[in-house]
């Protein structure tokens, strides 16, 4: 019997009611504790408290008008500037005039309006049709997410694939999009926290940083075969055309971004992966390409995957010329920091982690 109590429960939503006057929330509990889990407030301020700090997820707020301190609607203002609150919808419940606060509470963003004294049958239809509306709605915005990461995840994988593809036509092991990935992984991961990198590096698109790093060199599917493939120097004319994979890349990119709406986790990734693309090459002294923008111009995604670009370059076999070292590898990136190619703050985390890294290429 315990357990079916529980059970019971479980399925029931919560309702939070906010009301200064006790006997009101009483007689609310009373008309709705059937089929509700009732929660009080007796303030603005302690229900906004409860509701951030996570001790009450309610479906629905029974938010009295008039109160002291804190009435009906800056509740409700802070509520929408919230993100953890600005989608609760919320009934105002209040003895005042309709006509003076209806359309207001309505403009607010409030969902309905209940008048005092309660009458039981209004104020239970009126409940049970929001809490159906509002569980339609959570159900829909799962099934939305869902499809949307089912699509997100099938793009990853595409373009995943076709990074795959550009480095076997590019004569180069696929190892080197997953390496790209774990080593920009490792050196991000040194800059999570640091106070020079805070606003550029969130934990939030930390992961999202990561995934779009193996889609740096994108643009070489538009390279010719007799440059991509050239075993020895490049003329300055076939570097010139080298160069433009990164505006090539960008705006394969581009492309993709014009079909997406919104700030969503999928505008994210492009976004990344645009940055990378397009400024995997610039310098931190401006000398670099295609824009020739310098120091914190430069996305710090872009100046992150161009040191770990150079570095898997110079420990891996290419066409045109034998692997070094991991030691000569590391000597050379920094000797290439100190002359104005990259930001030496990251080249300060990548050699700290140069043990790691070294494991990374070993393995």
């Amino acid at each position: 019997m315990g357990r079916e109590i529980e059970n019971m429960l479980e399925d029931k939503a919560t309702l939070l009611v906010v009301d200064d006057v006790d006997i009101n929330r009483s007689v609310l509990e009373a008309m709705l504790c059937d089929s509700y889990i009732i929660k009080e407030a007796a303030n603005g301020k302690e229900a906004i408290d409860k509701m951030l700090s996570g001790e009450c997820r309610p479906l629905i707020v029974l938010l009295d008008i008039i109160m002291p301190e804190m009435d009906g609607f800056e509740v409700l203002k802070i509520m929408k500037k919230n993100k953890v609150t600005k989608n609760i919808p919320v009934i105002f419940i209040t003895a005042a005039d309709p006509s003076e606060n209806e359309l207001r509470g309505l403009k607010s963003g409030a969902i309905d309006y209940i008048v005092k004294p309660f009458n039981e049958d209004i104020v239970k239809m009126r409940v049970n049709t929001q809490a159906e509306l509002a569980r339609y709605r959570e159900n829909l915005e799962v099934m939305v997410n869902n499809k949307v990461n089912e699509l997100v995840a099938a793009k990853e994988n595409m373009l995943s694939s076709m990074a795959s593809v550009i480095e076997y036509r590019n004569l180069e092991s696929s190892d080197h999009v997953k390496r790209t990935a774990k080593l920009t992984r490792v050196v991000a991961e040194s800059l999570l926290g640091h106070p020079v990198f805070r606003t550029e590096l969130l934990e939030s698109d930390y992961n999202i940083m990561i995934k779009a790093t193996p889609l740096h060199d994108i643009g070489k599917i538009a390279v010719p075969d007799k440059i991509l493939l050239k075993p020895g120097k490049l003329s300055p004319e076939e570097f010139a055309v080298m160069e433009t994979h990164t505006s090539k890349g960008s705006e394969i990119i581009k492309g993709m971004l014009k079909d997406t709406s919104g700030d969503g986790t999928e505008n994210l990734y492009l976004r990344h992966c645009y940055d990378i693309c397009r400024h995997h090459h610039e310098r931190w002294d401006g000398r670099g390409y295609p824009d020739k923008i310098s120091g914190e111009e430069i996305p710090l995604s872009a100046r992150i995957v161009s040191i770990i670009d150079v570095y898997d370059a110079l420990v891996s076999s290419r066409v045109y010329k034998p692997a070094f070292s991991h030691e000569d590898a590391l000597r050379m990136v920094i000797e290439e920091a100190e002359s104005g190619k990259f930001d030496m703050r990251i080249i300060d985390a990548l050699f700290k982690k140069g043990d790691i890294l070294k494991k990374v290429y070993e393995a």
